[in-house]
């Protein structure tokens, strides 16, 4: 009687649960899904897991510790904020992520971009209450010939790249931990943050959310751009400094922003960022469309595959665990 596996979702937003239960077919796995959102919760529905998909409930260190067999973790999607990875690393639990096509989330900021520039949004709203009339909506800025600056040129930093390319504008990106033949082959100009702050006309972010990059964008920051300058945030929310967005927004430090990530999520009803004529706000979908979805789901249930024939995880994000499991 071959072993039986419990493989189990802490949460998910997905209708089917399908793509995983195909792959997984070939093994004696019991699959059970619970929509945990606390510690609590997931420490008293997983604890006999064999592999966890997760997508956005906290996986802490008190999570972590409780569970008694687990092998791995798998995140839907690429950002792993949500768990501990030294906890993992410790308990020599596998944490991988998922890489997907990343051309959703580069169209959703490159969107954002064009909709903020061209005030999309308020014209659809001021057209909607009877007012058809373009002149309400000045200043509108031609994008030809302005400056985008983009923080973080991993996949999808490059993605914007080449989709910002053919509106004729200057592209020029930050990201340290690059070489510069990376930045010449994608015919970017290689800066360093405060030149981008201050030379951009338009500011798009795609950086992981980690303690170096925690509110990244302050005020500090935000008074170092141009009062015309557009700031883009598709990353994580707490990339920004909320409070210091709204006062920069309210204030005309910067002209707009438009943000698909919120430090709280779903943002409370009275976050006074909402009540903005100048922003725009879309609910954490960038990644989203329906063959990202059935991706998503399919490559999280390879790697817990992977796993469970004795292999580590091809997108392995606590490499570290590997020297653990070394020493046995």
């Amino acid at each position: 009687m071959p072993k039986r596996f419990k493989v189990i979702i802490t949460d998910a937003e997905y209708a089917s649960h399908e793509p995983e239960r195909e792959v997984l077919s070939k093994f004696n796995v019991e699959l059970v899904k619970y929509q945990c959102r606390t510690e609590d919760e997931v420490i008293e529905n997983c604890r006999d897991a064999d592999a966890l998909l997760n997508q956005y409930a906290p996986i802490t260190r008190r999570v972590i510790e409780s569970l008694e067999k687990a092998k791995v973790i798998v995140r839907y999607g690429i950002g792993v904020d949500n768990i501990d990875l030294e906890a993992a690393t410790e308990r020599g639990i596998y944490v991988a992520n998922v890489i997907y096509d990343i051309c959703d989330v580069a169209d959703h900021a490159v969107t954002l971009m064009l909709s903020l520039n061209r005030k999309i949004t308020l014209a659809d709203k001021s057209v909607k209450e009877g007012c058809w009339d373009w002149k309400p909506l000045q200043p509108i800025m031609r994008v030809r010939g302005r400056t985008v600056g983009i923080v973080g040129f991993g996949r999808v930093g490059r993605e914007v790249a080449k989709r910002v390319r053919c509106l004729g504008v200057r592209i020029m990106a930050y990201d340290p931990y690059l070489p510069p033949e990376v930045f010449e082959e994608n015919r970017v100009e290689r800066v360093d943050l405060d030149t981008l702050l201050r030379v951009s006309d338009i500011i798009t972010l795609h950086v992981a959310l980690t303690d170096e990059t925690y509110h990244m964008i302050g005020a500090e920051e935000l008074r170092k751009m141009k009062r015309t300058a557009l700031l883009i945030n598709a990353s994580r929310g707490a990339v920004v400094d909320e409070k210091a967005l709204y006062r920069a927004l309210k204030e005309g430090w910067i002209a707009g922003a438009a943000l698909d990530v919120m430090e709280k999520e779903p943002p409370d009803r009275d976050n006074p960022i909402l009540s903005l004529d100048n922003v725009i706000v879309t609910p954490h979908m960038a990644w989203y469309s329906t063959a990202s979805v059935k991706e998503i789901q399919r490559k999280a249930a390879e790697e817990v595959a992977r796993v469970l024939s004795g292999k580590a995880p091809i997108n392995l994000v606590n490499k570290d665990v590997l020297k653990v499991k070394s020493r046995g």
